[in-house]
């Protein structure tokens, strides 16, 4: 056998690096900042995109590993594994996803409420409080999360991600608009976090890869450690190329909870228990665990 043979066999021995989908909002910037640092960045073919798109990516199996948004994942949880101790959420206030309104939400009945995006968890969880907590049916509509666009003709909106950031600090209180924080409503209403996202693999790439799944899991928790002890220069390097200051940033990433443990999960129950039969999914759907 020739050398080009075995340099040939020695190829295709390798095995192709894990499919791991990055969400391109702030709010996981810590939980992928940290990767480069620890030497991990490389074992990984990450592919950035929305929740929702990457969401999809994972379902249809072209993804090996994501963050999936909880709506998604708890109507596939029968194929998906959850990572413990690692998730995208709050215990209180989240800045990031928030209903920005003219009028008192309890004012909203019938009213229009746009909807910036499609986030179905986002989107499932205003429906819900509006719906249960202040007893108001709004004419809901989806268009482009652009603030000032839709306050042209709706009463309300709901925004996610980046875009809320910018609204809820920036160009609500400049038009005189009230914001509502989903997360700090959630929090008010049921004594529980909020999970937006967990991080999940597919239950057939586990089964052949678990090694690699446990490595992508560690490497995922390394990250995050690492970003939060080095917070400050996480969001000092973010906000040169962002429209917020490090100040804001930090406190931001610092008012985020990326743990994914017993209470946030009982916040998972109460969501599916409360939105199952509209959503797809049962009301007492199972989330299994990696390691469980």
């Amino acid at each position: 056998m020739d050398n080009s043979t075995v340099s040939n066999a020695a190829v295709d021995d390798r095995r192709p690096r894990p499919r791991v989908g990055h969400i391109q909002f702030l709010n996981c910037l810590p939980l992928y900042w940290g990767l480069a640092r620890t030497g991990t960045l490389l074992d990984l073919e990450l592919s950035k995109d929305t929740p929702e798109k990457l969401s999809e990516q994972l379902v249809r199996g072209e993804l090996d590993i994501a963050p999936v948004t909880l709506v998604e994942f708890l109507r596939n949880a029968d194929d998906l594994v959850a990572f413990p101790d690692i998730a995208v959420g709050c215990d209180g206030p989240v800045m990031s996803c928030v209903i920005v309104s003219q009028r008192p939400l309890e004012d909203l009945d019938r009213a229009r409420v746009a909807l910036g995006s499609t986030s179905r968890t986002s989107v499932r969880l205003a429906r819900l409080l509006l719906a249960e907590r202040y007893g108001v049916r709004p004419d809901y509509y989806t268009c482009p999360p652009d603030l000032g666009v839709m306050m042209q003709e709706a009463d309300a909106a709901v925004l996610i991600g980046d875009a809320a950031l910018r609204a809820n600090l920036h160009d609500a209180p400049r038009l005189g608009l009230q914001v509502h924080d989903l997360g700090a409503m959630w929090k008010e209403w049921t004594g529980l976090p909020f999970v937006f996202a967990v991080w999940a693999a597919r239950k057939d790439y586990l089964a052949a890869e678990p090694t690699a799944v446990r490595q992508v899991h560690e490497a995922f928790l390394a990250s995050r450690d690492l970003s939060l002890e080095e917070v400050t220069k996480v969001a000092e390097q973010a906000a040169r190329w962002e429209a917020f200051d490090a100040e804001v940033l930090e406190r931001y990433f610092t008012t985020l909870d990326f743990r994914f443990g017993p209470d946030q999960l009982r916040g998972v129950e109460e969501f599916a228990r409360r939105t199952g039969a509209e959503a797809g999914f049962p009301a007492d759907v199972k989330v299994e665990l990696l390691g469980g």
